[in-house]
Protein backbone atom coordinates (compact mmCIF):
# COMPACT_ATOMS: atom_id res chain seq x y z
CA UNK A 1 0.00 0.00 0.00
CA UNK A 2 1.73 3.48 -1.18
CA UNK A 3 0.69 6.58 0.15
CA UNK A 4 -1.01 7.95 -3.40
CA UNK A 5 -2.69 4.75 -4.19
CA UNK A 6 -5.59 5.38 -6.44
CA UNK A 7 -3.78 9.16 -6.92
CA UNK A 8 -2.83 10.72 -10.32
CA UNK A 9 -0.19 13.01 -11.32
CA UNK A 10 1.12 15.60 -13.56
CA UNK A 11 4.84 16.25 -13.71
CA UNK A 12 5.92 18.77 -15.96
CA UNK A 13 9.85 19.01 -16.72
CA UNK A 14 9.68 15.14 -15.49
CA UNK A 15 11.90 14.05 -17.75
CA UNK A 16 15.04 14.92 -15.92
CA UNK A 17 16.29 16.16 -13.07
CA UNK A 18 14.07 17.31 -9.64
CA UNK A 19 11.08 16.50 -12.27
CA UNK A 20 12.55 12.89 -13.04
CA UNK A 21 12.82 11.83 -9.08
CA UNK A 22 9.39 13.57 -8.29
CA UNK A 23 7.64 11.61 -11.17
CA UNK A 24 9.28 8.20 -9.16
CA UNK A 25 8.96 9.22 -6.16
CA UNK A 26 4.99 9.57 -6.63
CA UNK A 27 4.71 6.75 -8.62
CA UNK A 28 6.56 4.30 -6.09
CA UNK A 29 3.86 5.25 -3.54
CA UNK A 30 1.04 4.46 -5.87
CA UNK A 31 0.32 7.61 -8.03
CA UNK A 32 -0.44 7.16 -11.68
CA UNK A 33 2.30 9.94 -13.28
CA UNK A 34 2.24 11.58 -16.72
CA UNK A 35 5.55 12.70 -17.33
CA UNK A 36 5.37 15.43 -19.38
CA UNK A 37 8.63 17.44 -20.76
CA UNK A 38 9.45 19.34 -24.54
CA UNK A 39 11.90 15.71 -24.90
CA UNK A 40 10.20 12.33 -26.44
CA UNK A 41 13.27 10.82 -25.50
CA UNK A 42 13.39 11.71 -21.91
CA UNK A 43 9.59 11.15 -21.25
CA UNK A 44 9.84 7.95 -22.38
CA UNK A 45 12.47 6.51 -20.54
CA UNK A 46 11.13 7.85 -17.52
CA UNK A 47 7.66 6.62 -17.79
CA UNK A 48 9.88 3.30 -19.10
CA UNK A 49 11.55 3.31 -15.25
CA UNK A 50 8.09 3.86 -13.62
CA UNK A 51 6.70 0.84 -15.36
CA UNK A 52 9.72 -1.50 -14.99
CA UNK A 53 9.30 -0.72 -11.23
CA UNK A 54 6.03 -1.81 -11.28
CA UNK A 55 4.27 1.62 -11.57
CA UNK A 56 1.70 3.50 -14.02
CA UNK A 57 2.93 6.41 -16.45
CA UNK A 58 1.90 7.79 -19.24
CA UNK A 59 4.87 9.76 -21.63
CA UNK A 60 3.54 12.80 -22.88
CA UNK A 61 5.50 15.50 -24.86
CA UNK A 62 4.33 18.91 -23.60
CA UNK A 63 5.91 22.30 -24.29
CA UNK A 64 4.79 24.06 -21.32
CA UNK A 65 4.96 27.45 -23.37
CA UNK A 66 2.03 26.33 -26.08
CA UNK A 67 -1.08 26.89 -24.24
CA UNK A 68 -2.42 23.96 -26.51
CA UNK A 69 0.58 21.89 -25.59
CA UNK A 70 -1.08 22.14 -21.85
CA UNK A 71 -5.07 22.03 -22.88
CA UNK A 72 -4.02 18.75 -24.38
CA UNK A 73 -1.93 17.21 -21.42
CA UNK A 74 -4.50 17.49 -19.56
CA UNK A 75 -6.82 16.11 -21.82
CA UNK A 76 -5.30 13.27 -22.54
CA UNK A 77 -4.13 12.48 -18.71
CA UNK A 78 -7.83 12.77 -17.55
CA UNK A 79 -8.76 10.40 -20.72
CA UNK A 80 -5.93 7.93 -19.60
CA UNK A 81 -6.50 7.82 -15.91
CA UNK A 82 -9.99 9.44 -15.00
CA UNK A 83 -8.80 12.04 -13.39
CA UNK A 84 -6.43 14.63 -12.03
CA UNK A 85 -5.48 14.51 -8.17
CA UNK A 86 -2.06 16.05 -8.17
CA UNK A 87 -0.37 18.85 -10.45
CA UNK A 88 3.26 19.50 -10.26
CA UNK A 89 4.33 22.68 -12.25
CA UNK A 90 8.21 22.07 -12.40
CA UNK A 91 9.29 22.83 -15.48
CA UNK A 92 11.20 25.97 -15.54
CA UNK A 93 13.40 27.81 -18.79
CA UNK A 94 16.06 29.57 -16.99
CA UNK A 95 17.68 32.70 -17.99
CA UNK A 96 21.55 33.73 -17.06
CA UNK A 97 22.81 36.64 -16.61
CA UNK A 98 22.58 40.13 -15.43
CA UNK A 99 19.83 42.55 -15.72
CA UNK A 100 21.56 44.40 -18.66
CA UNK A 101 22.47 41.59 -20.14
CA UNK A 102 19.57 39.04 -19.95
CA UNK A 103 17.44 39.54 -23.48
CA UNK A 104 13.53 40.60 -24.04
CA UNK A 105 13.07 37.00 -25.56
CA UNK A 106 14.58 35.41 -22.51
CA UNK A 107 12.29 36.88 -20.00
CA UNK A 108 9.48 36.25 -21.88
CA UNK A 109 10.13 32.61 -22.22
CA UNK A 110 11.24 32.29 -18.48
CA UNK A 111 7.88 34.09 -17.37
CA UNK A 112 5.61 31.79 -19.88
CA UNK A 113 7.58 28.75 -19.10
CA UNK A 114 7.59 29.55 -15.45
CA UNK A 115 4.49 31.63 -13.84
CA UNK A 116 2.14 31.88 -16.98
CA UNK A 117 2.46 27.83 -17.42
CA UNK A 118 1.74 27.10 -13.83
CA UNK A 119 -1.08 29.14 -14.05
CA UNK A 120 -2.57 27.65 -17.17
CA UNK A 121 -2.25 24.21 -16.15
CA UNK A 122 -3.67 25.36 -12.37
CA UNK A 123 -6.40 26.55 -14.06
CA UNK A 124 -7.53 23.72 -16.35
CA UNK A 125 -6.82 21.23 -13.60
CA UNK A 126 -8.91 23.25 -10.96
CA UNK A 127 -12.31 20.92 -12.07
CA UNK A 128 -10.58 17.99 -11.26
CA UNK A 129 -8.23 18.63 -8.35
CA UNK A 130 -11.56 19.89 -6.09
CA UNK A 131 -12.29 17.92 -3.11
CA UNK A 132 -8.55 16.79 -2.19
CA UNK A 133 -6.36 17.80 -5.07
CA UNK A 134 -2.94 19.58 -4.36
CA UNK A 135 -0.79 21.76 -6.53
CA UNK A 136 3.40 21.88 -5.81
CA UNK A 137 5.06 24.44 -7.47
CA UNK A 138 8.88 24.63 -8.41
CA UNK A 139 10.02 28.15 -6.77
CA UNK A 140 13.95 28.69 -6.01
CA UNK A 141 16.20 30.03 -3.22
CA UNK A 142 17.71 32.24 -5.04
CA UNK A 143 13.93 34.34 -4.49
CA UNK A 144 15.62 34.64 -1.14
CA UNK A 145 19.08 35.54 -1.42
CA UNK A 146 19.82 38.82 -0.45
CA UNK A 147 21.75 39.68 -3.24
CA UNK A 148 20.09 38.06 -6.26
CA UNK A 149 23.13 39.37 -8.68
CA UNK A 150 23.44 37.63 -12.13
CA UNK A 151 20.34 36.08 -11.45
CA UNK A 152 17.58 38.51 -11.48
CA UNK A 153 14.92 37.57 -13.86
CA UNK A 154 15.14 34.24 -12.68
CA UNK A 155 14.70 34.80 -9.12
CA UNK A 156 12.00 37.40 -9.96
CA UNK A 157 9.61 34.84 -12.00
CA UNK A 158 10.42 32.30 -8.93
CA UNK A 159 8.98 35.21 -6.83
CA UNK A 160 5.78 35.59 -8.85
CA UNK A 161 5.31 31.69 -8.67
CA UNK A 162 5.59 31.54 -5.12
CA UNK A 163 3.16 34.44 -4.89
CA UNK A 164 0.58 32.91 -7.24
CA UNK A 165 0.68 29.51 -5.07
CA UNK A 166 -0.10 31.31 -2.32
CA UNK A 167 -3.32 32.81 -4.15
CA UNK A 168 -4.39 29.62 -5.07
CA UNK A 169 -4.14 28.39 -1.62
CA UNK A 170 -6.40 31.08 -0.08
CA UNK A 171 -8.95 31.35 -3.11
CA UNK A 172 -9.14 27.24 -3.69
CA UNK A 173 -8.67 26.63 -0.19
CA UNK A 174 -12.48 26.31 0.34
CA UNK A 175 -12.76 24.15 -3.19
CA UNK A 176 -10.56 21.32 -0.88
CA UNK A 177 -6.99 22.01 -3.06
CA UNK A 178 -3.85 22.37 -1.19
CA UNK A 179 -1.19 24.94 -2.90
CA UNK A 180 2.67 24.44 -1.84
CA UNK A 181 5.74 26.01 -2.72
CA UNK A 182 8.72 23.52 -2.86
CA UNK A 183 12.39 25.38 -2.90
CA UNK A 184 14.74 22.39 -3.34
CA UNK A 185 18.16 21.85 -4.04
CA UNK A 186 19.56 18.45 -5.83
CA UNK A 187 21.40 16.91 -8.29
CA UNK A 188 20.94 17.45 -11.93
CA UNK A 189 22.10 17.10 -15.39
CA UNK A 190 23.86 20.57 -15.71
CA UNK A 191 25.11 20.05 -11.82
CA UNK A 192 26.66 16.84 -13.48
CA UNK A 193 28.29 18.57 -16.03
CA UNK A 194 29.51 21.05 -13.98
CA UNK A 195 31.11 18.88 -11.17
CA UNK A 196 33.04 16.57 -13.93
CA UNK A 197 34.19 19.96 -15.52
CA UNK A 198 34.95 21.79 -11.96
CA UNK A 199 35.14 19.52 -9.32
CA UNK A 200 36.74 22.04 -6.79
CA UNK A 201 33.90 24.61 -7.77
CA UNK A 202 31.93 22.07 -6.51
CA UNK A 203 33.04 20.96 -3.95
CA UNK A 204 33.16 24.87 -2.80
CA UNK A 205 29.32 24.44 -3.01
CA UNK A 206 28.84 21.43 -1.05
CA UNK A 207 30.54 23.26 1.84
CA UNK A 208 27.72 26.04 1.83
CA UNK A 209 25.36 23.45 2.72
CA UNK A 210 24.69 22.15 6.53
CA UNK A 211 24.77 18.85 5.54
CA UNK A 212 27.62 18.60 3.21
CA UNK A 213 25.90 17.60 -0.03
CA UNK A 214 23.76 18.20 -2.58
CA UNK A 215 20.72 16.07 -2.37
CA UNK A 216 19.13 13.69 -4.63
CA UNK A 217 16.42 14.05 -6.20
CA UNK A 218 14.27 11.05 -5.64
CA UNK A 219 15.16 10.45 -2.46
CA UNK A 220 15.58 13.72 -1.10
CA UNK A 221 13.34 15.74 -3.05
CA UNK A 222 10.94 13.71 -4.40
CA UNK A 223 9.80 11.70 -1.34
CA UNK A 224 8.77 14.71 0.63
CA UNK A 225 6.68 15.66 -2.51
CA UNK A 226 4.78 12.66 -2.17
CA UNK A 227 4.04 13.01 1.58
CA UNK A 228 2.88 16.85 0.69
CA UNK A 229 0.27 15.45 -1.93
CA UNK A 230 -0.67 12.91 0.34
CA UNK A 231 -3.88 12.86 3.21
CA UNK A 232 -1.00 13.20 6.48
CA UNK A 233 -0.12 16.68 4.89
CA UNK A 234 -3.67 17.43 4.65
CA UNK A 235 -3.24 20.64 6.89
CA UNK A 236 0.13 21.45 5.09
CA UNK A 237 -1.16 24.50 2.62
CA UNK A 238 -0.13 28.03 1.68
CA UNK A 239 3.52 27.55 2.71
CA UNK A 240 7.16 27.33 1.29
CA UNK A 241 8.81 24.04 1.56
CA UNK A 242 12.68 24.73 1.60
CA UNK A 243 13.92 21.18 1.07
CA UNK A 244 17.95 22.13 0.52
CA UNK A 245 20.31 20.70 3.14
CA UNK A 246 20.54 24.04 4.83
CA UNK A 247 21.63 26.23 1.87
CA UNK A 248 22.69 29.25 3.16
CA UNK A 249 20.94 31.91 0.94
CA UNK A 250 20.48 34.13 3.56
CA UNK A 251 24.02 34.61 4.42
Amino acid sequence: MGMLDGKTAIVTGGGQGVGRGIALALAAEGAGVTVAARTESKVQAVAAEISERGGSALALVCDVNELDDIQACVDRTVEHFGTIDILVNNAQQVPHGHLLEVSDEACMAAWTSGPLASIRFMRLCHPYLKDGGVIINQGSGSSLKTDPSGMGVYAGVKSAIQSITRAAAMEWGADGIRAITLMPVAMSPAMENWKGFNPDGFAALQERFALKRVGDAEVDIGRVVAFLCSDTASYMTGTTVNIDGGDAYLR
